[in-house]
Formats: structure tokens, C-alpha cells, sequence
């Protein structure tokens, strides 16, 4: 049997995710680390979990509880990945980004994407949240992105244009909802390095000095696909902790470190995109 194309294969998560739900979502939001309790706001939802969608990558780290919840949020219909699958994990970068795709192929034109990342920019602290400015991919210029090989110009053109990865306007709501919450959204570079082990001090020092603000291990495949499908992107940094750059530090960080103050930020996170998805 020959094997399935990727737009079949978007064709055959979307019939199942149809399945069980009647929700037409039109905005998409992936949760990062930690902060997937944000979608128990979500009203009149339907949730399935990842290990029941064809082709779906499963999460198997802590603070990712892979699920699909559809539901309704600030008026909007909202398709919300609780978790997400990660490069490090030995999945593909195809199938890191599969879930954007099956949300660029359903018709999905905004996604929301948020992250636990280290602080690089020596004015931030942990508990702060980070508007996405840009970014830098670490990985992608290596070698290593969801766009190689045979285009399909069904989903985008051979060389998309990524000089504003991350929209504007959005951004200008989501410093408003901020405000308006009494919280200062920060704002910056986002890098993203493969993981899955915290920075050396002097890979810190590097980082910071290409001009990164916060480090991560995921999110810009993501962004870069949905950038291919013209879907616009409000990224959203949960600063979790503050990398090291001395090597005689006496403190180190640590996956339970991020998900703990994950757990702190996500009040502060959900008032932004409720205050986003409301001005929409």
C-alpha cells in the first residue's frame, strides 16, 4: 500500500477530530510546558487525547498532558493542544509540526503559542511573561527544519518570507490585555536550541550575546510551519527560570523548577489570551 501523503494524513486527523466534536475552530493555542491547566477555562469542550488521533505525535514529557481540547473561550472557538511533542523526544520536525498543519488544513488563521523558556536578557525574572518578537533558529539553520525537502504548494511557497514570523497587531493586544490585567508583558528574541539538557554558562553567554532574550527547546518549527500556511502568530514566553552564565553558580536548573513556576504564570497567561481572544 503506498504510503500517505501529509495532506491525507491532515485528512485523516481532521475527519477523526470532526468526529468528536461539532466545534469549527478558527484559532489555534499550544500549550507549553507547565502551563496546561490554562485550558480548563475552555467552556462547552470536547477533548481528545492525542493517542486516539491518527498521525498525531504524543508528548512524553512531564507537564504536557496531551490532550485536544475544542471548545469556547472569550466568545471565540478555540482548538487548544495541551502539550506538544518536541524534537528531542526522536520525533521527526514533520511530525513536531503535524499538528499545525492539520490546523492550517481546517481552516485555522491565528494561533496562539506559548513555551516555558530561560531568561537570557539580564532584566528579566522568573514569573515574567515575554512577547516573541523574532527568533533564531538554532536548529533550522543547521540543517534541521520542517521545510526541507519536496515542497507542497498546496500549503505554502518553496522560500516563505519569515521577516515577521510574529504578527504585530496581535502583539499590540497582547500588551493591551496585559495592561489592562495591571502585568508589564516583556518583549524580545526567543532562540531555539534542540534540547533536552539545560545550557552550559558559556553557551548562555553565546546565546546572549547573538542578541536571544529567552532560550527554548521548542515552538519556532511550529511558528515556521504555520508562517508557510499564512496563519498568523502571537508567541508567548513564559520565563521560568534565569539561565546560568557563571560556572561557579551554586544553583542549577531544572525540568521541576520550570514546571513549578509554570504553575505560578499561568494566572498571568491566561489573562493575556483571554484579553487577546476577547479584543479579536
Amino acid at each position: 500500500m503506498p504510503e500517505l501523503t501529509l495532506r491525507q494524513q491532515c485528512d485523516e486527523t481532521i475527519a477523526a477530530i470532526r468526529q468528536r466534536t461539532r466545534h469549527t475552530p478558527a484559532i489555534g493555542l499550544i500549550l507549553g510546558s507547565g502551563l496546561s491547566p490554562l485550558a480548563d477555562a475552555i467552556e462547552n469542550a470536547d477533548i481528545i487525547p492525542y493517542g486516539e488521533l491518527p498521525h498525531w505525535p504524543v508528548s512524553t514529557v512531564a507537564g504536557h498532558s496531551g490532550r485536544l481540547v475544542v471548545g469556547e473561550l472569550e466568545n471565540q472557538t478555540v482548538l487548544v493542544m495541551q502539550g506538544r511533542a518536541h524534537f528531542y523526544e526522536g520525533y521527526s520536525m514533520a511530525q513536531v509540526t503535524f499538528p499545525v498543519r492539520v490546523m492550517g488544513c481546517m481552516g485555522i488563521d491565528t494561533l496562539l503559542v506559548t513555551n516555558a523558556a530561560g531568561g537570557l536578557n539580564a532584566g528579566f525574572h522568573a514569573g515574567d511573561i515575554m512577547r516573541i518578537t523574532d527568533h533564531i533558529n538554532l536548529v533550522g539553520m543547521t540543517g534541521l527544519n520542517p521545510l526541507l525537502g519536496p515542497n507542497d504548494e498546496a500549503f505554502g511557497p518553496r522560500f516563505p518570507d519569515l521577516h515577521r514570523a510574529y504578527d504585530p497587531a496581535l502583539g499590540a493586544l497582547a500588551h493591551e490585555a496585559a495592561a489592562a490585567a495591571g502585568m508589564t508583558l516583556r518583549e524580545g528574541v526567543y532562540v531555539y536550541v534542540s534540547g533536552p539538557f539545560f545550557e552550559t554558562p558559556a553557551e548562555v553567554r553565546m546565546l546572549r550575546a547573538l542578541g536571544a532574550d529567552a532560550v527554548g527547546m521548542s515552538t519556532v518549527p511550529e511558528v515556521t510551519v504555520a508562517r508557510h500556511m499564512k496563519v498568523r502568530v502571537l508567541g508567548l514566553s513564559a520565563i521560568t527560570n534565569v539561565s546560568i552564565d557563571a560556572s561557579d553558580a551554586e544553583i542549577a536548573p531544572s525540568h521541576e523548577e520550570v514546571i513549578e513556576a509554570g504553575r505560578v504564570i499561568v494566572p498571568k497567561m491566561t489573562a493575556v489570551v483571554r484579553g487577546v481572544l476577547r479584543a479579536l
